[in-house]
């Protein structure tokens, strides 16, 4: 799996979503969301169990790898080789984050990077000018406002790859079963570890609805804030930057000027102290035998990228 090129002479939408799928995005956005604001006076005032601690912690965790590994250094940018069962299952797991199916994530992103933070980019915070108002906007449609557009990107021209992979395609065409495990899972091991309704009931709510809106932010905030705020150590052709804070939740994504500067790279955080899970995660893949031809960092190509 390499990072195919995006074949010019194709549109670079493929069409406008319906009324219908457009009800059905706003759902599995809002919904995550009201229960993340509502998870904050049910913290304050009745806690959460640990039982919902540690089911939260766990499919965060498998969705967060599911995208950063999977949808992002693997499928869009080729970081690394694999067999087809870890691909599947990489497939299946970036899409339990519920931020899309792989070939629309992976040829959204691919075209984020062939226009970033220019006309064309599908999120950038930098469209709308250098104004105060004009980045509030720009926060906005970079965090979540461009999702609510109509326009499809041409997975044809971005993701022709993934677009012939059979694989691919069926688990692409069964995205509404891996959102459903998304939250059916944590309610039925919350019932059966606690035993009652009443822990299905939370686990859906916190494991399922709140860690789903989490992940959700955690994810938005590398298109908007790591594009507005941070240090850029390393020259690239955008506004991308690292941004520390968001380092661990994000399992190493938010070191987005590294990313950048190198974008196949299978590590992000390159430089001393940058924790990064996610490359430590395709190490582990590559001892195992699971991951072949990673794209380690060169320090020949560090240095020449680094701003002096």
């Amino acid at each position: 799996m390499t990072s195919a090129p995006a074949p010019t002479g194709k549109p670079l939408l493929s069409g406008r979503r319906g009324p219908l799928e457009m009800l059905v995005l706003k759902t599995f956005l809002l919904v995550p969301f009201a229960a993340l604001v509502l998870a904050v006076p049910l913290l304050w005032g009745w806690g959460i169990g640990w039982t919902d601690v540690v089911l939260t912690a766990v499919f965060y965790v498998l969705a967060t790898l599911g995208v950063t590994v999977g949808y992002h250094r693997y499928f869009t940018h080729g970081a690394f080789k694999t067999g087809r069962p870890l691909r599947i299952a990489l497939a299946v797991a970036g899409s339990m984050a519920v931020q899309g199916s792989v070939i629309f994530w992976v040829a959204s992103h691919r075209r984020h990077h062939a226009f970033s933070d220019r006309e064309g980019d599908p999120h950038s915070p930098w469209l709308f000018g250098t104004s105060p108002s004009a980045l509030l906007r720009g926060f906005w449609h970079a965090h979540m406002g461009w999702m609510f557009r109509r326009e499809v990107t041409n997975a044809d021209r971005f993701a022709p790859d993934l677009v012939g992979d059979r694989d691919l395609r069926v688990v692409n065409r069964f995205f509404w079963l891996w959102i459903t495990l998304s939250v059916g899972l944590p309610a039925l091991f919350g019932g059966l570890l606690s035993g009652t309704w009443l822990g299905a009931c939370t686990a859906f709510f916190w494991a399922g609805l709140v860690r789903i809106a989490l992940l959700h932010h955690v994810t938005w905030s590398v298109n908007s804030v790591c594009h507005l705020v941070g240090e850029r150590p390393f020259t690239s052709r955008d506004r991308a930057a690292n941004f520390w804070p968001l380092a661990l939740l994000s399992l190493g994504e938010s070191w987005h000027n590294s990313h950048h500067a190198d974008p196949t790279c299978a590590r992000h955080g390159v430089l001393r102290g940058q924790v990064d899970v996610s490359a430590r995660v395709i190490w582990l893949f590559e001892r195992l035998g699971w991951a072949r031809d990673v794209r380690w960092p060169r320090p020949e190509r560090l240095a020449a990228k680094r701003v002096r």
